[in-house]
């Protein structure tokens, strides 16, 4: 019988408790991926990070699981990950380092105590299946209170964004599964990234935001990195000319693990650099016997 440690992080926080779970096994090169879709599937976290022996310190192979399936990237693993490594002293906070995903490197740094990724693809923004009567319906709301129509925009991992008039809509929304499987599921991309700009109280770059997914059963995410990215560059295309902007996300204050997404998009005439970073706390340490 071999063993696997593996660290638990709350990530997108900085205390125990809130943020998205995470766990990474740092010590993953060889295992084999059937065997990393069983350990997902056995801690059944929403997502978690294997990570591959390298030759160069500062550049590390990693991989990501659901309990289903195999991501390309993921937000919340990335930040982790990284906060993870510099712990375990295999990076110097000060240089950074490079992961190697699915998607291509996530060339990550840390500043004043976050972990920042550079989405590794452009954004790209397309057509919603869903209109706004039809999100309207899916999130139990009125039509007045979905601002805009909504819009599939990704930088990896596409979301369908959604626009609402106040954070009470946002706290009411419970997407409908007969819905869902109407509109969401025949379009091939089954997130929804629901976002409110500005509450009462904040500066117009404070965003309040809930992402939902559908497999089994519908599935509420307490911080999603990816969608973030998404979001900040579809909001930051209507700024005009160059520039450099911020915005603080605050996620999973429904389901009770509050989490904060610091984004920025720089713009360069046509060339737009996305950044998400956030902090992480490890949480637990722990070890699993594979036979």
């Amino acid at each position: 019988m071999d063993n696997a440690d593996y660290y638990l992080l709350d990530v997108f926080t900085d205390y125990a408790f809130a943020g998205n779970p995470l766990a990474v096994f740092p010590y993953a090169d060889d295992l084999s991926a059937e065997r990393m879709q069983a350990i997902a599937n056995e801690l059944n976290l929403s997502e978690m990070v294997f990570v591959g022996a390298t030759m160069d310190p500062h550049r590390y192979p990693v991989r990501i699981f659901t309990p289903t399936m195999e991501l390309p990237f993921a937000g919340h693993p990335t930040v982790g990950t990284a906060h993870l490594l510099a712990e375990l002293g295999w990076v110097k906070r000060d240089r950074g380092l490079i992961l190697e995903a699915g998607v291509g490197p996530l060339g990550v740094c840390f500043n004043e105590g976050l972990a920042y990724f550079t989405t590794a693809q452009p954004l790209e923004i397309g057509g919603s299946a869903l209109d706004r009567a039809a999100a309207a319906s899916l999130l139990g709301l009125n039509e007045t209170q979905i601002v805009g129509e909504p819009i599939l925009a990704s930088c990896g991992v596409p979301y369908h964004l959604i626009e609402l008039d106040s954070v009470e809509a946002l706290d009411s929304v419970i997407p409908a599964p007969a819905h869902w499987a109407r509109w969401v599921a025949p379009s091939g991309h089954d997130a929804i990234y629901l976002y409110v700009k500005g509450p009462p109280g904040e500066q117009a770059n404070h965003l309040r935001c809930r992402m939902f997914t559908m497999g089994a059963s519908l599935y509420e995410d307490p911080a999603t990195g990816s969608a973030a990215a998404a979001l900040v560059g579809t909001l930051a295309m209507a700024e005009k000319g160059s520039g450099r902007w911020q915005w603080q996300i605050d996620q999973g204050i429904e389901m009770g693990r509050p989490s904060r997404i610091i984004a920025e998009v720089e713009q360069d005439g046509d060339v737009m650099t996305i950044h998400i970073g956030g902090q992480a706390v490890i949480v637990g340490h722990g070890t699993m016997q594979i036979r």
